[in-house]
């Protein structure tokens, strides 16, 4: 597993809220469902998608734009339409002054507008993710982006397309699948994109050195890996192994580890029973005081008090 691999485990869809537009203008909707990161793909027409912070987008015909949250955000037909309805967190949409929508404007399975055959067509996924692994991903990314027509997903879109309105058995993993393909899709294209600025950890999986070290501790985490180890599988000596492992993420070998399992334990403390002491065996630690020192050096409080936060 690649670092990118490693950090997908976090927006990984399950169950994901997805939904097909179908509008015609003018129509305007402000988005305040505080989800992490959306997708939005359009599907015919154009849209602009104008977030609180950050630049305003315009999508046009197979275009796919990300939105990373929680922070709110328009997507209209035009900057100057005014607000129509507002989506809240759990997919629910009102009017602006808080009357339900969602009877009003159902056109059938995950389908919702005014007009069964309106101008605009998009797509919509969410993620409710959260963690500390997804979140070391969603900080690499702008608070808006879209990529042009065909750069990414162009064969995945009719397909999502016919899936979004079918209710057969298991089609809700079927949908997530799709989710997650274009996903990964749309983040591999814009990393290889100039502007992106691709964070350290991404283009240091490109190095034959480096790339095949992230692997392996991304692979086998609880290994007791050192870096003599760690140079010992990728053939290179512990001082240039260290040196350029340091240079290209960032930070040193067994840093980056230590970072890495702790973030592993924080999301399997909040999103499994596993005791204290299974979670530190299944991140490399050898007892939950070793875990607990670890992780209250970095969190600043102890793998318990992470698990079960005070109101």
């Amino acid at each position: 597993m690649d670092a990118f691999a490693g950090l997908l485990d976090g927006p990984r869809a399950r169950g994901a809220f997805l939904i097909r537009s179908i509008l015609d203008p003018p129509w305007s909707l402000r988005v305040e469902d505080r989800a992490p990161l959306t997708l939005v793909a359009m599907v015919r027409g154009e849209a602009w998608i104008a977030p609180d912070r950050g630049e305003t987008v315009r999508l046009g015909p197979g275009q796919i734009a990300l939105m990373r949250g929680p922070d709110p955000y328009i997507v209209s037909d035009d900057p100057a339409t005014p607000v129509q309805a507002v989506v809240r967190p759990g997919g629910c949409t009102t009017t602006p002054a808080g009357d339900d929508l969602c009877d009003a404007m159902s056109l059938g399975v995950r389908t919702w507008g005014d007009s069964p055959d309106g101008a605009a067509v998009m797509l919509t996924g969410t993620y409710q993710l959260g963690g500390e692994v997804g979140g070391r991903l969603l900080s690499a990314l702008p608070a808006s982006l879209a990529l042009p027509a065909g750069a990414a997903g162009a064969s995945l879109l009719p397909l999502l397309c016919d899936e979004i309105v079918k209710d057969e058995p298991g089609q809700e993993v079927v949908l997530d699948r799709l989710l997650d393909l274009l996903l990964v899709a749309v983040l591999r294209a814009w990393f290889a994109r100039p502007e992106a600025n691709a964070p350290t950890w991404y283009q240091a999986q490109g190095d034959p050195v480096v790339g095949t070290a992230l692997r392996l501790l991304h692979d086998n985490p609880a290994h007791p890996w050192t870096v003599a180890s760690l140079a010992a599988r990728t053939g290179v000596s512990r001082a240039a192994l260290a040196r350029r492992f340091t240079e290209m993420v960032g930070q040193p070998p067994m840093s980056y580890l230590t970072s890495r399992r702790i973030a592993l334990a924080a999301d399997l403390l909040r999103g499994s029973d596993a005791t204290v002491g299974a979670v530190a065996r299944q991140v490399g630690y050898g007892s939950p005081f070793a875990l607990s020192t670890a992780f209250k050096r970095v969190h600043g409080v102890s793998p318990q008090e992470h698990r079960s936060p005070r109101a």
